[in-house]
């Protein structure tokens, strides 16, 4: 997608209608790998963030890398600051780390994101980010 600042590589993706129950709006899905490592782009409209979650896994695995590549977004860990996005920022989120990430309000935001294999690798989608946290997030896009 090109056009309002906010150019990427990877492919936009589908609708993620999958995962859409996790999110509050529009994201979208674009599998770059599969395998042991499956690697995504996954692109937010304005906004859109998805739920509190937490991966899990044992002997290496379960850790999530989020690499941002376009736009601008936010990441929190539970009882953590929100930390800024921008292309080129890297989060990697240990094994049983509640969070969530999005876009920021005004922009467009994509990462791509990788679950280390190991074993024992799930998902655990948790409740949403209220409009009433997020909305108290800097409208500015720096760091909390």
């Amino acid at each position: 997608m090109t056009g309002s600042g906010f150019d990427q590589i990877f492919p936009l993706g589908e609708k993620n209608d999958t995962f859409a129950q996790y999110f509050i709006g529009q994201s979208y899905l674009a599998p770059l790998t599969s395998g042991s490592v499956p690697v995504a782009n996954v692109s937010f409209e304005p906004s859109c963030r998805n739920n509190w979650h937490i991966h899990h896994g044992t002997n290496g695995g379960g850790d999530q890398i989020l690499l941002c590549t376009a736009g601008s977004g936010w990441y929190q860990a539970e009882g953590e600051d929100p930390v800024s996005m921008e292309p080129g920022t890297v989060i990697r989120v240990p094994a049983g780390t509640k969070h969530w990430h999005g876009a920021k309000a005004d922009a467009w935001f994509s990462h791509l994101a990788f679950i280390t294999p190991g074993e024992g690798v799930s998902n655990e989608w948790l409740e949403p980010v209220t409009d009433e946290v997020y909305g108290k997030l800097p409208k500015n896009g720096a760091n909390a």
